[in-house]
Order: structure tokens, then C-alpha cells, then sequence
């Protein structure tokens, strides 16, 4: 069997803006990226994801690019880009990028000439549509970021879509003249060196040619996957302004774009009704290389959720490959989702162990190794647009990118200025520098475990199959090869057990650095967020 090396990769997130700063502004950068890649590869993951840092007004703090080429100033040059690229390579660290293709922000040059005329070169570049009668935008769509996803734009007397802020216009991907400029944009960062790409809502690149209304969803029904029920998002079935059958097609080219890399990788995120189903319509030899989703950034952390999840995904899509992620840029920190309040060490040594441990790849997010749980970020503070929206019930995303805490004092390590976000007391006794005198912290227990993790392959690569136990265990095997492992982790924080009956005689993993349980006879017990690695025999 072929392996790449991104099956079973741990890809560790790094929000540029809150890794270093080395400028003094306040806000992180490049170089600071370079300045702290040691760090990253003491951890020994395989890769790094770079949330954008193109040139942008930062409305959506990166995620509306003004220009795909281009380093914004306030993270550095292209030649810091290089140097990165060039360091992360001589550690043996793979160098994914964001890249957003459904949409550009409101100054893109391409924008600032589609809006101008109906008649112009660009005139058809993005999604615009003449109102109705009365003056109203031309269909019910909604943005996920609060209200219609329409905005008028006198120029043209017209409306152009935005799926996410007003200042995010849609790209038309019905016109072929797109198509080419955006994998003309892939194929540059690609052609520079960069060994994977992470695609951002990657399936909203395409829109119903027909602007027909979505359907109304029962109140019993709203639940979200990147937004709260009570968003209006949540009032509609997305049939029409995402999730287009057109983009599978798009896929296919930009993995054809990709193979003319090789060794390259595509991970998409998905954001649809059925976001696992989507993911496995995305995901193969000919579309892209791996697909992750928002069902285990969720609060929901039991048993039977979990396995579910999981087996639902196996199900659809066997010879696909996911990616795992339980905490990102986007949602409050998982120790804090499944730990509550005053989450403990053993939680976030146990979810490292346990997002590594599933079939697929992983992106850890920065501070996971740390343990750091969610800040409370106060209303004068916030900066992200969607929680000012939304707030007091949608806190936003400022919870989880303040910065990292490298030091315990002053402002962490992380600036000689005032952050851009603040740092929470507890953060700073969380530091890098705090945990690495201290054998049994989480950031060590983390090290210690992704060594362990790259000498067991069914963990890497293997197959999954899950084993009945009640709540709050959770079990499964990993095979590879001859290689046949179980797998079991304690999602509580009291003692628990169950009865093994039935599996091969099983020989106890040492050396992974977590609390372990212990078996008597066909009895498994396990300490409070204890975990159990086996070979079976």
C-alpha cells in the first residue's frame, strides 16, 4: 500500500496574527512564524497550516483577500514567506496555506472593476443580480455572518452576494474567465514551494445559476456547524447558495492542477446540510486529497456522538481520507467546550491523544498543546466582526485567537506592545516557558505522545473498527498490517470500566505519557480521563 505523507499527518494550525510578534505592533507575523518553528517541530507533527496572510483590509482579519499574490505588510514580505518555507523544510515540516476561493474582499481589484459597469471585463466575475420589482434583493438567501446576503451596489444598479460580510463578495464561478484566474493564483504558491493547501468554505464556490429561494427549515431542525440555531442562517436548508453540484467539477481540476505538483496536498472544509456526506463527495483519487467538517467541533463530546460521527463518515466514504480537528480559529477552544469552565490537564492531555488516535489525518490547533482553555474576551475588546453581531449570546471568535503565551510575565512573550487581543492571566501560567521544566505538562505529555504515536502504523494508517462499550468509554481497534491495536479513553472525570469479553487477549501499550487503565481478567478499568493502548493478539 502507497502512503503519502499526509495520511495520518498531524498538521498544526498557526493563526499569524497571535503566534509572534517581532515588529512591536502588537499583531504577529512571518518572521515571528520562523522565530518559533523549533518550537513547532519539538512537538513532532508533520506539518503546519497558515491561517491567511495576504493582503487584506482585515475585515474578516484575512479571510477577505485583496490580493492572492501578495504578503499584507502587516505580516511581512514574500521574502519572509521564503524563508519560512525554507526553514520549515530543513525541519522536516510540511507548509500548508489557506487559500479562500469562493469569495474576495470588496477591494480586490477585480472587484473594484466588476463594480463599476455591466460592460466591463470583469463585469461578470461576480455573482450580481437585478432586484425584484419592488426594489428587494432577488432571493431569501442569508449571509451566515447576520441578515441578507445580498448588498446594492448603485454603480450597477444590481446586487451582488455575499455569503459571509458585506465586504466578502462572491465570486461567479459559472464564468470560465474565474475558474482559470483562481487556479492561476493556486498554481503560483504551489509553483513556490508550498506542500499543501487548506481550502477555506470550499464548497460555497459555486451558486444556483437560477437565484432560487431556500427552503425553509423547522425550528426543531436549526442546528448549526459554524453558527448558533438562533442565527437566522439556521432558518434555511442551503440548497441553492452552497454545496453545487458545478464544484465537483471544479475539484477535479484543481486536483488535476495539484498532480502536476507532486507530493501536494488539498484539505477542504466543509460547511453544508450534510457535511459528511459532503465531505465524502469531495474526497478521492480525483477530487481532493482530504476533507474535514465541523461535526466534532460541536459541544456534544459523548460516547455515542463520537463513534456515530465517526462510523457515519467511515460508512460513506471508505476510501476517502479524513481529517480530524476538535478545536480552530472558529469555535471556543475544545478543553472549554467538553471540559466546562475549569477544565483539567488530564482533558487536554486525554483529547490529544484522542483526535490522534482516530483514522485520519489531524489539525491541532496552536495552544492545544498547552491546554489552553477559552478566553473571555470583554465587549470593548472584541474584535471580530460576527461576535460584535451577534453578541451577548454569539461571544465571537476572539475567544480563541488571543495570542500565545510564550513567557509567564508581561505581555507572555508574545509582543513588547500592547496584543491586538488580551492575554489572560491564565494563559500566562500556561506558557511554553511555565510547562517545559515540567515532565508530566501537557505541552510534554503532548511531545511525548506524537513520538510514541509514528512508531505504532496502525495509528498512522490503520483501519477503524469501534468496539460496544456504555458511556463514558469510549473503544475502538486500529489495524495495519499485522499490526491490530485497541484503543480506550475514559470521556469522564471519574473512575470507569467495561468488560472486554470477546476480544483477543490484549497486551498492554506503555510509554505514551497518559494516566492508564489497567485490565483484571476480561475487565478494563480506567482512572478519570484515563486512556487504554493494547496489541491484540
Amino acid at each position: 500500500m502507497t502512503t503519502h505523507w499526509w495520511h495520518g499527518a498531524v498538521i498544526y494550525q498557526i493563526y499569524p496574527r497571535s503566534f509572534l510578534d517581532t515588529n512591536g505592533d502588537g499583531v504577529g507575523d512571518l518572521p515571528g512564524i520562523v522565530e518559533k518553528l523549533d518550537h513547532v517541530a519539538s512537538l513532532g507533527v508533520d506539518a503546519i497550516w497558515i491561517s491567511p496572510f495576504f493582503k487584506s483590509p482585515m475585515a474578516d482579519f484575512g479571510y477577505d483577500i485583496a490580493d492572492y499574490r501578495a504578503v499584507d505588510p502587516l505580516f511581512g514580505t514574500l521574502e519572509d514567506f521564503d524563508r519560512l518555507l525554507d526553514k520549515a523544510h530543513g525541519l522536516g515540516i510540511k507548509v500548508m496555506i489557506d487559500q479562500v476561493l469562493s469569495h474576495t474582499s470588496s477591494q480586490h481589484a477585480w472587484f473594484l472593476e466588476s463594480r463599476e459597469s455591466r460592460d466591463n471585463p470583469k463585469a461578470d466575475w461576480y455573482v450580481w443580480a437585478d432586484p425584484r420589482p419592488d426594489g428587494t434583493p432577488p432571493n431569501n438567501w442569508l449571509s451566515i455572518f447576520g441578515g441578507v446576503a445580498w448588498k446594492w451596489e448603485p454603480r450597477r444598479e444590481q446586487y451582488y452576494l455575499h455569503n459571509f460580510l458585506a465586504t466578502q463578495p462572491d465570486l461567479n464561478f459559472h464564468c470560465p474567465e474565474v475558474r482559470q484566474a483562481t487556479l492561476d493564483n493556486v498554481d503560483f504558491w504551489l509553483s513556490r514551494g508550498v506542500d499543501g493547501l487548506r481550502l477555506d468554505a470550499i464548497n460555497f464556490c459555486f451558486h444556483d445559476a437560477q437565484l432560487r429561494d431556500n427552503p425553509p427549515k423547522p425550528a426543531h431542525l436549526r442546528v448549526g456547524r459554524g453558527f448558533s440555531a438562533d442565527n437566522p442562517y439556521a432558518y434555511q436548508y442551503h440548497h441553492f447558495n452552497n454545496t453545487r453540484p458545478e464544484t465537483l467539477v471544479f475539484m477535479e481540476q484543481l486536483r488535476a492542477l495539484m498532480d502536476r505538483h507532486p507530493g501536494s496536498a488539498a484539505l477542504g472544509e466543509f460547511s453544508s446540510e450534510d457535511s459528511l456526506a459532503t465531505m465524502a463527495e469531495y474526497v478521492g483519487d480525483t477530487r481532493l486529497h482530504m476533507g474535514y467538517s465541523f461535526e466534532l467541533l460541536t459541544d456534544d463530546f459523548t460516547v455515542g456522538y463520537i463513534r456515530d460521527t465517526v462510523e457515519k463518515l467511515e460508512a460513506r466514504m471508505p476510501h476517502g481520507w479524513p481529517c480530524w480537528a476538535i478545536s480552530n480559529h472558529d469555535v471556543r477552544r475544545a478543553v472549554t467546550r467538553w471540559g466546562g469552565e475549569d477544565p483539567s490537564d488530564d482533558l487536554a492531555r486525554q483529547l490529544v491523544a484522542l483526535v490522534c488516535s482516530l483514522r485520519g489525518s489531524v489539525c491541532l490547533y496552536q495552544g492545544e498543546e498547552l491546554g489552553l482553555d477559552e478566553a473571555e474576551v470583554p465587549f470593548e475588546s472584541l474584535q471580530d466582526p460576527y461576535g460584535v453581531s451577534f453578541w451577548p449570546k454569539f461571544k465571537g471568535r476572539d475567544g480563541c485567537r488571543t495570542p500565545m503565551p510564550w513567557a509567564s510575565d508581561g505581555q507572555a512573550g508574545f509582543s513588547p506592545a500592547p496584543p491586538w487581543l488580551p492575554i489572560p492571566a491564565g494563559h500566562r501560567a500556561r506558557s511554553v516557558q511555565a510547562q517545559e521544566a515540567d515532565a508530566g505538562s501537557v505541552l510534554n505529555t503532548t511531545r511525548r505522545f506524537l513520538r510514541w504515536r509514528k512508531h505504532h502504523p496502525a495509528l498512522v494508517h490503520g483501519d477503524i473498527a469501534f468496539v460496544d462499550t456504555p458511556e463514558p468509554v469510549l473503544a475502538f481497534t486500529r489495524s495495519h498490517g499485522a499490526q491490530r491495536l485497541l484503543v480506550a479513553f475514559n470521556l469522564s472525570a471519574e473512575a470507569a470500566g467495561c468488560d472486554l469479553r470477546g476480544l483477543a487477549p490484549a497486551a498492554p501499550l506503555e510509554d505514551h505519557g497518559l494516566p492508564a487503565g489497567h485490565l483484571e481478567g476480561d475487565r478494563l478499568h480506567l482512572p478519570p480521563r484515563g486512556v487504554f493502548y493494547a496489541s491484540l493478539g
